[in-house]
């Protein structure tokens, strides 16, 4: 009789675990959270963190959050439709971890870059198409006024044209492609751009007319979608925020707007 219930118990936990498995893969998509700095590290990654797995949660998709820093390789993206890169900066990767990263990309699968991921892998020349432009330098936090553009780019409803917003202001550098589809942007009437950073030997005069904060394009096979919103941890529980780059991360999960 105890051979018996023990079988019937074993058999239990293996429905059990084998229900909750085919649930999470039932989930919409996979995506891979990284937050791995070799500089700068953000106060408001945490936020971030615990703010996309809210999203996960609330629009059905698994976040899996690479903290511990385990190898990039090819089998380890293969389980993943997106990777998010989340405040990261600077040379985060080795060659074999970019080389897994570009066949992850060139397999169909997508990019999701939030604010400083912008500042990260200057030296990868195939990262910064993917990202499209890459930081320059940025003035003091301060409130400015978003511009929206006419593209129509899914999770814009939470902002409208002249909007302010507080952040850390990002010049960027040229692109380093031509397809970037711009969805938002910041006037810099609104703020003070100019800035110098003298021990860098870095100075920031602004960009114009047209200075460019969100963006998304097609490339190498894959998507990717990047905003330079995010400096601020209450910028991870601002609902436009938050709709904003779930839009990017669904879009660039599955291709669908």
């Amino acid at each position: 009789m105890k051979i018996k219930n023990h079988c019937l118990y074993v058999l239990f936990l293996f429905c059990l675990i084998s229900t909750q498995s085919w649930a999470q893969a039932k989930k919409q998509f996979n995506a891979l959270l990284i937050t791995k700095t070799a500089g700068w590290h953000h106060e408001s990654i945490n936020d971030g963190v615990s703010a996309i797995k809210a999203l996960g949660e609330k629009n059905f998709f698994n976040v899996t959050w690479n903290q511990d820093g385990v190898p990039i390789t090819e089998k380890y993206l293969q389980n993943f439709q997106v990777v998010i890169f989340l405040n990261t900066t600077g040379d985060i990767f080795n060659a074999d971890e970019q080389k897994a990263i570009e066949k992850f990309i060139q397999s169909g699968k997508g990019y999701v870059g939030i604010h400083s991921a912008s500042d990260t892998e200057y030296d990868w020349a195939w990262y910064t198409k993917l990202v499209g432009r890459m930081f320059h330098i940025h003035p003091a936090i301060q409130t400015a006024k978003l511009r929206l553009t006419k593209n129509t780019f899914t999770g814009l409803n939470g902002f409208t044209d002249g909007q302010l917003w507080t952040d850390e202001w990002y010049e960027f550098g040229p692109e380093q492609v031509k397809d970037l589809n711009y969805i938002l942007a910041v006037d810099e009437t609104s703020y003070n751009s100019k800035v110098e950073w003298p021990d860098r030997n870095l100075k920031g005069v602004g960009m114009g007319n047209f200075h460019p904060i969100a963006w998304y394009h097609e490339f190498d096979g894959g998507r990717a979608f990047y905003t330079a919103l995010g400096h601020q941890p209450t910028d991870y529980t601002n609902t436009a925020f938050l709709d904003h780059i779930y839009a990017g991360i669904f879009w660039a999960a599955t291709g669908k707007k």
